[in-house]
């Protein structure tokens, strides 16, 4: 097989360098995609924002599905080109392609139609209803254009390539960001549409990834064929087994830190702006960590197909190694710009001193955490999606939030702070002696 971007034969720390530093570029330009919308929807004022606040757990929860999916395409294409098989990789695109593609379809049709009473339950306000219909009515109609994209780049990534799908991100969120402006405010010869100009200008970005993702898999690197039916149900089967349990795994972050919130609500209002405050910043210290894990998917799945399983294991332990080290180093530049820090997201003094205490002490387990995430992502590429499921399951609901909510007890929000922390730690060391005991199992050489 033609090893297009050496992740069968260049030296491990190259390959995922090359693989990881695109992949934090293309992350970004996602978090750039959501703080412009955020920006712009703040400018209409407080009920346009809150509108789409509440829309941000159904959008999330939404493209779960395609990120899940996602995984279970990255992992099974990256096993098939390792083994050379680069027809059947085409095949398998092109089914994971429509399966996605029919499930956010199925999930936009059914909410469409249940808008009122869903919105109603997460606790929408009667006068907000309409301006959440301007957005979803729109945002439900266009989400299919995102799925292509997002799949598409993960079966781009099983490649070996992380610049394309990165650059194709960019160029959305550059769509987006001219465009937002203009048709929520109605500049120039465009309309003024208010909310629904955002998500109008989100569908309009979305197309352009699409077809930027569509002539990179068909025409460059060949990677979609016609369906080939003897295998289409089989090949669903594979992406649902590992597909489903990884979305599930993505949604359970969202739900851990809505507990957390629900914790510090006991602890008065600072103490849910700092924390809130200390999400964003930490969405930033991890990225990296993220991009990471996103490009070791591929690496180990390509190793594991071409049966060089020591080779997938040392690029493990070398990620779970650079996890402690790369994330202890990023704790030490935050110390002494935790304070300034601190004083850009609130003018609140109460709310500055729990930013500073969560930057002084939850950082440190950061890389404790990256460990948890690397193991997570080596399960997947290994077609171990239950036990990856279980260990984001065990990092939040056995180790981090009982921590947090002793500590909670113990010592108020500055308790619960280091409960996170001491949960992280936990967490990241039971992970790795799990990956030496995986290893032996699974990852010996044959």
């Amino acid at each position: 097989m033609q090893d297009k971007h050496g992740l069968l034969t260049d030296p491990i720390p190259d390959v995922l360098r090359r693989l990881t530093i695109p992949m934090t570029f293309g992350m970004v330009a996602i978090l750039m995609f959501n703080l412009v919308d955020t920006f712009f929807i703040s400018l209409l004022g407080t009920q346009a924002l809150a509108a789409v606040s509440f829309t941000f757990p159904v959008t999330f929860a939404v493209n779960c599905i395609t990120m899940g999916m996602g995984m279970g395409i990255s992992t099974s294409i990256g096993r098939l080109l390792g083994q050379g098989d680069n027809q059947q990789a085409a095949h398998f695109t092109s089914h994971g392609l429509s399966l996605t593609v029919l499930l956010v379809a199925a999930a936009s049709i059914i909410g469409l139609f249940t808008i009122d009473p869903l919105f109603q339950l997460l606790g929408a306000e009667e006068e907000l209803l309409p301006l959440i219909h301007q957005y979803m009515n729109i945002w439900y109609v266009a989400i299919p254009l995102l799925v292509i994209p997002m799949a598409g780049n993960s079966a781009i990534r099983a490649t070996g390539d992380t610049k394309t799908p990165a650059k194709i991100m960019m160029l959305a969120g550059l769509i987006n960001g001219i465009l937002d402006p203009l048709l929520i405010f109605g500049y120039g010869p465009f309309p003024e549409l208010g909310i629904q100009g955002a998500a109008i200008a989100s569908g309009i970005s979305w197309a352009g990834a699409l077809c930027g993702s569509l002539w990179v898999l068909i025409k460059r690197e060949k990677m979609l064929a016609l369906p080939h039916f003897p295998t289409l149900l089989a090949d669903w089967q594979q992406i649902l087994r590992i597909g489903t349990p990884a979305a599930f795994s993505n949604a359970l972050n969202p739900l851990s830190g809505a507990i957390l919130m629900m914790m510090l609500a006991s602890q008065g209002t600072a103490a849910v702006a700092a924390y809130g405050a200390a999400q964003r910043i930490e969405s930033l210290m991890l990225i990296v960590m993220m991009a990471l894990t996103s490009a070791l998917t591929p690496f180990m799945a390509q190793n594991l197909g071409a049966q060089s399983t020591q080779r997938a294991a040392s690029a493990m332990f070398l990620s779970m190694r650079f996890a402690i080290l790369f994330q202890f180093f990023i704790f030490i530049m935050m110390v002494p710009v935790s304070i300034p820090l601190s004083a850009v997201f609130s003018q609140d003094q109460a709310v500055r001193d729990g930013l500073w205490h969560y930057l002084l002490v939850v950082p440190v387990s950061y890389g404790f955490q990256g460990v948890v995430m690397v193991l997570v992502s080596s399960l997947n590429a290994m077609h171990l999606p239950i036990k990856a499921f279980q260990w984001s399951f065990m990092r939040l609901f056995v180790f981090l939030l009982p921590a947090a909510w002793l500590g909670s007890l113990l010592d108020g929000v500055e308790g619960l702070f280091i409960g996170i922390a001491v949960g992280n730690i936990a967490g990241g060391i039971f992970a790795y002696l799990y990956a030496l005991k995986i290893r032996k199992q699974h990852l010996q050489p044959e």
